[in-house]
């Protein structure tokens, strides 16, 4: 143990510049002095020495001390409890928030008990940095968290969210299931697969988005899931469990007249209420989710009787196995072309397929389509239709294998835009017509 004067006053005062000021107290006599200033202590109103330290420091609080902090101050600083609160190092300390010159700080009060047990060195440090740094993280925390349980493209809550929900509410059910009421909605997007395979992801995700708006600005008082890529759930509470039958046939209807125009998305939606014989969530979420494939197998029908309104014009119907065989071909058509309108017809049914992108600029009823030849004939400019056939008859007769075709067409907006077509034919094994199909983009 080094035995030098000079040394021990160096590191003291060098450790006492760390803190605003450090006083020297007697706990027998209470008197104490200012040992170290760097603010000038007595300048704001407490002394620099005195009788007795306690009470002073009690006396001029209201000076230094931010109001609602001076009783918790004056319980924690009495020379009682600093004298219980040290710890086997001999070191107590409490945080408190000051006020100089109108704007406010955060400190803390440090005691240390000398070794001779008579005497206590009190230092007050200036906190403030070291709270604004806790602050941020947080707040950097609860943003984390939040960002945690948040799904990135809609912002809504996501599967990581809604487990914890399912285990909070099943704790609810299992404690006092006879005053719980609510109801499960299961949403899903219709073709969602179909749009990212025929128009890209990106529009894709701005599906997801108008879906997730619809969901969530029809059921407002309800949290909102995304629990899948094309599946959301919304469990009602309240007001919107009171009005779920309105709610649900808002969000149908709306679905419907959007699929109808082709002007939004279009959502299969099952709900579920939590009964009497309901054990766990799960119970009610099982009910709903077939509820909403029953609702997407119902939507699927509607569009194929839409997309056979002429069926009446033909001798035979495409069976199923032909309708695979050019949904399959159609797939690997538009994997391979990378964009534009995407069309591919079964000549020996007469029956076709096209991009939903098309279908949604031109005003179709349906992707699918039986003389489609006929229908499309109807959005081309009047003085271009020579072109088209003449174009279409080169492909179909072999002159070229594909046949380049300029021509305008008329969108649903009534605004004519120059299309470049090119097609091919596929032959079956007899060296007959099979397949008709192309890609058309804008010049």
């Amino acid at each position: 143990m080094i035995n030098n004067p000079e040394v021990f006053n160096q590191v003291a005062f060098s450790l006492a510049k760390h803190y605003v000021c450090v006083y020297y107290v007697d706990l027998d006599t209470n008197r104490y002095f200012v040992f170290n200033d760097t603010i000038n202590a007595g300048a704001s109103g407490f002394p620099s020495e005195g009788e007795d330290f306690f009470a002073d420091c009690l006396k001029n609080a209201d000076r230094f001390v931010h109001p609602d902090d001076i009783q918790m101050l004056a319980e924690s600083c009495s020379k009682e409890k600093i004298i219980e609160g040290f710890s086997d190092r001999g070191v107590f300390s409490v945080s408190f928030r000051s006020i100089a010159e109108g704007s406010v700080r955060h400190m803390r009060h440090i005691f240390v008990l000398c070794n001779d047990k008579k005497h206590i060195v009190c230092c007050l440090d200036d906190i403030e940095k070291e709270f604004k740094e806790k602050e941020k993280q947080k707040k950097n925390l609860k943003s984390a968290e939040i960002m945690a349980r948040r799904d990135e493209l809609t912002g809504v809550k996501n599967n990581h969210a809604f487990k914890e929900y399912v285990d909070a509410l099943d704790e609810m059910i299992s404690s006092d299931s006879e005053g719980t009421e609510f109801s499960v909605v299961m949403c899903d997007i219709n073709d969602l697969k179909i749009i990212n395979d025929t128009r890209g992801h990106s529009y894709g995700d701005e599906a997801i988005q108008a879906a997730c708006r619809l969901i969530c600005e029809t059921f407002q008082h309800s949290p909102v899931f995304r629990v899948g890529g094309d599946e959301f759930v919304s469990v009602l509470t309240g007001q919107d469990y009171e009005n779920r039958d309105y709610l649900i046939r808002t969000i149908r209807e709306e679905s419907e007249s959007n699929r109808k125009s082709r002007s939004g998305p279009v959502i299969a939606v099952g709900i579920a209420s939590f009964g009497a014989e309901d054990k766990t969530f799960s119970n009610v979420l099982e009910r709903a989710d077939q509820l909403m494939y029953i609702d997407k197998n119902t939507i699927k029908s509607q569009k194929t009787v839409e997309g056979l309104k002429n069926l009446d014009m033909i001798d035979t119907p495409i069976p199923p196995e032909r309708k695979r065989l050019l949904d399959a071909f159609f797939g690997a058509l538009v994997t391979v072309t990378g964009g534009g309108y995407v069309y591919l017809s079964d000549m020996r049914y007469d029956f076709s397929r096209w991009s939903l992108s098309l279908v949604d600029d031109f005003g179709f009823e349906s992707e699918y389509m039986y003389h489609a030849d006929k229908i499309f004939r109807e959005v081309v400019h009047p003085e271009d239709i020579e072109v088209l056939d003449y174009g279409t008859k080169s492909v179909l007769s072999g002159k070229a294998e594909v046949q380049p075709i300029h021509y305008r067409a008329r969108k649903k907006d009534g605004t004519y835009i120059v299309l470049h077509t090119r097609g091919f034919v596929l032959t079956d094994s007899n060296g007959n017509p099979d397949y008709f199909g192309g890609i058309i983009v804008c010049d």
